[in-house]
């Protein structure tokens, strides 16, 4: 994802709440040829790795929008004003969320040890 420059990569643990899959990973892409680019390339790594291919696929043909389901996962790719309307970290607020930092803030502050954060308390 970061690859493609992937923005703003949420994770949301939905594994404690039994719904239809255990996490949801939601990104930003900053026009259509990217969002479609990030879905390419999680496709391709995740088959190239792991020989995972998407269960379903909505969203191929969208501007703002696409979705990846590999079953145990979600991989949400929005447009920037899709990602704030649909607003998928507030609907599922409640949940853990780990924030995973933009690659180049990761480089800018030298710190690759902690490459995901976690917000809120869930406890």
């Amino acid at each position: 994802m970061q690859n493609k420059k992937a923005s703003s990569i949420t994770v949301l643990d939905l594994s404690k709440i039994g719904t239809f899959t255990e996490y949801f990973v939601v990104c930003t892409g900053f026009s259509t040829p990217q969002v479609q680019a990030i879905c390419t390339e999680v496709e391709e790594q995740l088959y190239k790795e792991l020989k995972r291919a998407p269960e379903h696929r909505e969203g191929r043909g969208s501007n703002d929008w696409a979705l990846l389901d590999f079953g145990g996962f979600i991989v949400h790719v929005f447009s920037e004003q899709a990602r704030r309307y649909y607003d998928l970290e507030r609907l599922w607020r409640n949940v853990p969320r780990y924030d995973i930092p933009d690659l180049s803030d990761a480089v800018l502050s030298g710190n690759d040890s902690s490459r995901l954060r976690a917000s809120g308390d869930h406890s």
